[in-house]
């Protein structure tokens, strides 16, 4: 064929290979924008557990926040209040662009007169979610009861739309008279309870985190990502977790947000440091949404 001849133009084979080559290269790069458009819309938001950075908060817990919104967190997670009020607390998070996400609170806040308490603080902050972050029944028996405890918090909470939950560590996971405790209380529990997997802690106990997530489906409503395995600055996409699988059922699931988790809270650098190399990885993994 002469292409000089068919376009009335003068056009080199050479003219018409680049133009073909970069007329592929817009359709492959208008399909991928398209994709990652699509996979945007699906992904989860990230926010991190505040005990991550727990020294850095100490220190300065406004300079901490924008520092965790810097890295492109867009909520956290507390586990304390470094003795703020809540309404001095929800300031820090509208002026650095932040929600809140959830809140580790002890048993004996969720508990009699306590729970009228704390769920008008976590009003105050904007906050639904409302996680016991340790417990421990000790005796099958003691485990149902608790089982029973939350189901009958969680009737008293859903009124203000807000969720109970319970975070996981290894002991959960260990048998107890021939039952895991685990097992015990979200048998037990209605589907409102919420059930905040750990994966890190979750695989300390020798249990797959993606089997207890398949076992128990509609109660992650929000999951802690943990790394497992290396060193004390590995973080996540940097161990053991299959985080392609996590992310995959998270996605089809009722998931609404991540808390990242890191153990390097006792130092105020180094926990930022190692936060940051967490939503870094997450990048890398494509967990991160496209706002963020």
């Amino acid at each position: 064929m002469n292409l000089n001849q068919y376009t009335g133009t003068r056009f080199s084979r050479r003219d018409f290979l680049r133009s073909s080559a970069a007329g592929i290269a817009a359709v492959l790069m208008g399909s991928r924008m398209d994709l990652l458009a699509e996979a945007a819309k699906r992904k989860i938001p990230v926010g991190v557990q505040l005990y991550s950075v727990r020294s850095a908060c100490s220190k300065d817990l406004p300079g901490t926040l924008a520092e965790v919104k810097k890295i492109g967190y867009t909520g956290v997670e507390f586990a304390g209040y470094y003795d703020r009020s809540a309404k001095e607390l929800r300031q820090m998070l509208d002026d650095n662009g932040l929600k809140c996400y959830g809140t580790h609170t002890g048993l004996n806040t969720l508990q009699g007169d306590e729970l009228k308490k704390t769920i008008e603080f976590n009003q105050v902050l904007g906050n639904k979610y409302l996680i016991c972050p340790w417990m421990n029944g000790q005796t099958v028996d003691g485990w149902k009861k608790l089982a029973d405890e939350f189901n009958a918090m969680s009737q008293v909470v859903r009124k203000e739309k807000m969720y109970v939950g319970y975070h996981a560590h290894a002991h959960d996971f260990h048998k107890l008279d021939g039952q895991v405790p685990w097992d015990i209380f979200f048998g037990g529990t209605d589907e409102e309870v919420v059930m905040q997997l750990d994966t890190s802690n979750c695989l300390d106990a020798g249990t797959d985190p993606l089997k207890v997530l398949k076992k128990y489906p509609k109660r992650s409503r929000s999951v802690h990502l943990k790394e497992h395995g290396g060193d004390a600055d590995t973080v996540i996409g940097g161990g053991e977790v299959d985080w392609k699988a996590i992310f995959d059922f998270c996605d089809k699931d009722v998931t609404e947000y991540y808390i990242v988790e890191h153990e390097r809270g006792n130092d105020p650098v180094l926990s930022v440091k190692a936060i940051k190399g967490c939503f870094e990885g997450l990048k890398k993994l494509g967990a991160v949404p496209a706002a963020e």
